[in-house]
Order: C-alpha cells, then sequence, then structure tokens
C-alpha cells in the first residue's frame, strides 16, 4: 500500500484530500498543518511520496522541500506540489528546485491519485 504525506495549512483541503485517496487510491494517508511538522513526520513515517502546498505561513513549500531534500531521510521522496499559480514559469521554478511535479488547485478530488501515479510512473 502506498503512504502519501499531504502538507497543507488548510485542513479543509488536506482532509479532503486524505478521503479521497484513502478510498479511491485505497492509499494511506499521513497529513500535517505545517512544513517543520511535515518534515518531521516525512523522516518518522518514510512515505511513498508528500503533497506539498506552496503558499503556507512559517516555512513555505519551497523552503520546505529545501529542507526535505537537505535530509538523508526524506531527500529521496518525490514531492508534487499543490499550487494555485498555474502559471508555467512559476510551475518550471518548482521543477528545478527538485519538484517531481506540480499539481494546480482546484483538482478533482476523483482524479488525484491518477495525477499522482502518472507523474510517478507508479502502474496501480
Amino acid at each position: 500500500m502506498r503512504r502519501v504525506l499531504v502538507i497543507d495549512d488548510q485542513p479543509d483541503i488536506s482532509e479532503t484530500i486524505a478521503a479521497t485517496l484513502s478510498i479511491v487510491a485505497r492509499w494511506e494517508v499521513l497529513t500535517a498543518n505545517t512544513g517543520e511538522e511535515g518534515v518531521r513526520l516525512a523522516a518518522e513515517q518514510s512515505p511513498d511520496c508528500i503533497l506539498l502546498d506552496v503558499m503556507m505561513p512559517d516555512l513555505d513549500g519551497p523552503a520546505t522541500l529545501r529542507r526535505l531534500k537537505s535530509n538523508s531521510q526524506t531527500a529521496r521522496v518525490p514531492v508534487i506540489f499543490l499550487t494555485s499559480k498555474a502559471q508555467i514559469s512559476e510551475q518550471e521554478e518548482l521543477g528545478r528546485i527538485g519538484a517531481a511535479g506540480v499539481l494546480t488547485k482546484p483538482f478533482d478530488p476523483l482524479q488525484l491519485g491518477q495525477q499522482i501515479s502518472n507523474i510517478l510512473g507508479w502502474s496501480e
């Protein structure tokens, strides 16, 4: 079973993603509401991938990604950004700093698992 960590400061979004991925994709989903909590959980739980919000208070998505990449326990975990910023230049910048992919908000909850699988090359 795949294990996915969702790091988003909006609990309603995290809960929607968790419910959808656990029911539709049958994945285990962990959630964190801050970048700090997400970095800690990622090191403790070894997720198969991380869905990371770009805009969060305190430690934003890019800063959280840098922390994840600098930790030997989490450096290889693929990170997919969730963002409401759909501009190509911003998405390309996220790829340059190490994101495996970018998904835009709003997203279709029923398609989310398949979109993640497509980005990461998972065949379910």
